[in-house]
């Protein structure tokens, strides 16, 4: 990318500041006595130059915004022309609980929804399920027929509002669920606009609320894509995830590359069922984490766009640029918040999300500052909402796409998290895939190990976490948290009973039974769901029949 002579030049010049300026600079003042490592634990250099990046071909691996290999973003305009959508994840107890936070938010000016659904939820159990006991309600909302989603979206046009749904094995039937809600208010499945998060592999790798075995789960996914392409085309189908890797414990490299290997097996997946690529693969999404290593967080967005986009078009051939352009959403990192000093959260949010918006995310949810003690108060939810709001309005770093491109440092921290990322990916392609690997317990093995490290260094006083392991203070005990009522249980049986006596049982059971022929055979069963959705089956109803047809996952042991 630079001139051979003006690199020699360079060379000679830090050679000279070295021997010069540096040493004399460090007799006087040493430097701090510390490892300098990146979030991840990578080294870092003292100085980046021309140097590091000598073999960066501008236009073949930065390029222009809106041009492949989209590592400046995949819009021409960036946030100039539009900003990012501030997608507040929310849920918890009931559903007219949830409701009323999701008309909070959109007052508040969130301009997405993103639902939490409560354990028994993700896990296909319903509310009176002895394994639901306690846990109801707790970590989002309790979602058990169409009655519940209906309560949820109550007053809220699903034509103009974009939602994103956190379920994964289950993802089919609370799809299903929204779609029969939309018809409710006549709202056709072609305007519905969103995204089921749909991405089964890292359950098994990182996160545990799996149901079926993974070829079994894969053929969900796959059905969900051919339907919605036919059916529901501005939906998007899948968000494939890296926060819930990263998580789990994971480096930055390792979250892009377990991700993208995910990817990688969903679109294999795809078109082995008979998809061609283009006409699913504009709509695969992405779901990042943000930590607090503010350049490491950016180069990590600006490698994976642009390793996917070679991924999609050499490995795969798609030829629509939208197949190759990697779109996501951003969580700020829940694992790096503290207990302790939760105030300070607020800070770590603030950096979280200005990496998002350096990297160029097209949504962003902000964790509020009580959220490792509990579920966010609307206080702590509006703070963490302001938050997006500063740094979209106030800051300055929406006006211009891409400002740390060309940063030295920035191009070869790309660079670096795009080959490591490579090089996992090209390991699990050895396994068999994604899947194999899983099975394997590889990647769940890779993580594990990093974690530990991270946790090492942290105990030993090697990484700092302010508040923690460092700068602690005397602290009374938390004030004002938010519980979630021990009846919402109760509340929630006494609607599946009165659900059940008042519903067509009969037609639930033939529409049950259908769905169970359609598993056994080879059809796709999403419009089977859907039917039984309409008539008021309740989801453990559902997913007990596909249990019975496909068996349950049990997760490898790892050596």
């Amino acid at each position: 990318m630079f001139d051979n002579e003006k690199l020699k030049q360079i060379s000679e010049a830090r050679k000279n500041w070295e021997e010069k300026d540096l040493n004399k600079s460090l007799s006087r003042s040493p430097e701090r006595k510390q490892a300098f490592k990146t979030g991840s634990g990578d080294n870092i250099e003292r100085l980046y130059t021309p140097e590091d990046i000598n073999d960066l071909d501008y236009m073949e691996e930065i390029g222009l915004p809106g041009q492949y290999p989209y590592t400046r973003g995949y819009q021409p305009t960036m946030y100039r022309g539009r900003l990012w959508t501030m997608r507040m994840y929310a849920g918890f107890s009931t559903a007219e609980e949830s409701n009323k936070r999701y008309k909070f938010l959109v007052d508040q000016g969130s301009t997405g929804l993103s639902v939490a659904f409560d354990l028994p939820t993700q896990i296909g159990y319903d509310s009176d399920h002895p394994l639901a006991e306690g846990e109801v309600g707790k970590v989002g909302v309790a979602i058990d027929s169409l009655a519940d989603m209906e309560i949820l979206f109550n007053g809220i046009n699903l034509e103009k509002v974009s939602t994103s749904m956190t379920i994964n094995s289950p993802a089919s039937v609370l799809l299903a669920m929204y779609i029969a809600v939309a018809e409710k208010q006549g709202v056709s499945p072609e305007k519905l606009r969103g995204t089921i998060q749909n991405d089964i592999l890292k359950e098994y790798i990182a996160r545990g609320t799996y149901i079926y075995p993974t070829d079994e789960s894969m053929r969900l996914i796959t059905d969900i894509f051919e339907y919605c392409s036919k059916n529901v085309p501005q939906w998007n189908t899948i968000s494939i995830s890296g926060y819930h890797i990263r998580e789990a414990g994971s480096t930055a490299a390792q979250e892009v590359g377990f991700t993208l290997a995910d990817g990688i097996a969903y679109v294999e997946a795809a078109i082995k069922a008979g998809l061609d690529v283009d006409s699913f693969a504009p709509r695969l999404s992405f779901f990042f984490n943000a930590h607090n290593d503010l350049l490491e967080e950016v180069a990590k967005y600006r490698a994976a766009r642009r390793l996917w986009a070679k991924i999609m078009k050499e490995r795969f051939g798609a030829k629509k640029p939208q197949s190759m352009m990697l779109k996501f959403h951003t969580q700020t990192g829940g694992s790096t918040l503290t207990a302790q000093q939760p105030d300070n959260n607020i800070v770590r949010v603030a950096i979280q999300t200005l990496a998002a918006v350096l990297g160029g995310t097209q949504s962003l949810h902000t964790n509020s500052k009580d959220e490792a003690l509990a579920l966010p108060t609307e206080d702590s939810v509006r703070i963490a909402l302001r938050t997006q709001q500063i740094v979209a309005h106030e800051s300055g770093v929406t006006n211009t796409v891409d400002p740390l491109a060309g940063s030295y440092y920035v191009e070869a921290k790309t660079k670096e998290i795009e080959d490591k990322a490579m090089e996992y990916i090209t390991k699990i392609d050895e396994l068999g895939g994604a899947p194999r690997a899983i099975d394997a317990g590889y990647i769940q093995k890779e993580i594990t190990d990093a974690a530990y490290q991270y946790q090492m260094d942290v105990e030993k006083g090697e990484v700092v976490v302010v508040g923690m392991n460092k700068f602690k203070v005397e602290e009374k005990a938390p004030q004002g948290l938010l519980k979630v009522d021990p009846l919402v249980g109760e509340m929630q049986k006494k609607k599946l009973v009165e659900l059940r006596e008042r519903r067509n049982n009969q037609a639930v059971s033939d529409k049950l039974s259908a769905l169970k022929k359609a598993c056994e055979g080879t059809e796709n069963v999403m419009p089977y769901i859907l039917e039984a959705v309409r008539e008021y089956a309740t989801l453990g109803e559902i997913c007990d029949v596909m249990r019975e047809v496909f068996g349950e996952y049990e997760q490898s042991v790892m050596l």
